[in-house]
């Protein structure tokens, strides 16, 4: 393992990286650590993860993070919660990274839009800018919406308007007028 004290969640996720890559599961980093990535500098010892990954699989990768002397924990959501499944890992500092699998209106697509960012010799995938938009914008707490609003506001007429246009219809009727007035608000015509 990477880390050699509380606060090294990135370097958790590398060692995270390593495992799923490994198995051939395909992933975008999220979250902080994508916000960043697209503009949106926050501090946050947070390190995300969505995959691509069938719910059926996740008891078996639970189990090889055990193996590999990483602290787990599942969670199931109920039939209304955007995100079907979340296995949490840790290590012995409390490090933490969250891995997301069955993300309600997530594309697969997304996990080959990825981006390809190198970070500490690693070359992690983090999700692409307007897949992220949509996502902050879908999930739609407070901090959501500000990064969603801090990259907008940094890319703007450098988004890809009609993809954004279609990723927020898979997250719903919400998602797709809070980008319009995200839009409206921010992105030059």
């Amino acid at each position: 393992m990477r880390t050699r004290g509380p606060g090294e969640s990135a370097l958790l996720l590398l060692d995270v990286v390593g495992l799923i890559t490994a198995q051939g599961i395909e992933y975008a980093v999220v979250g902080a650590m994508a916000a960043s990535v697209h503009g949106a500098v926050r501090a946050s010892v947070d390190a995300d993860a969505v995959l691509s990954l069938a719910i059926s699989r996740l008891r078996a990768l639970e189990r090889d993070f055990v193996t590999a002397g990483f602290h787990t924990e599942s969670r199931r959501g109920d039939p209304d919660d955007p995100i079907a499944a979340m296995l949490v890992v840790k290590d012995e500092h409390s490090n933490r990274v969250d891995l997301i699998v069955g993300l309600r209106g997530l594309e697969v697509e997304a996990f080959s839009r990825a981006i390809h960012v190198p970070f500490q010799g690693v070359t992690l995938r983090v999700v692409g800018r307007e897949d992220f938009v949509a996502m902050k914008l879908f999930a739609g707490g407070p901090q959501d919406i500000v990064d969603a609003t801090s990259v907008v506001r940094l890319v703007g007429n450098e988004l890809d308007l009609e993809l954004l246009r279609r990723l927020a219809q898979r997250y719903g009727r919400t998602t797709v007028k809070a980008l319009e007035i995200l839009i409206a608000e921010i992105v030059v015509k």
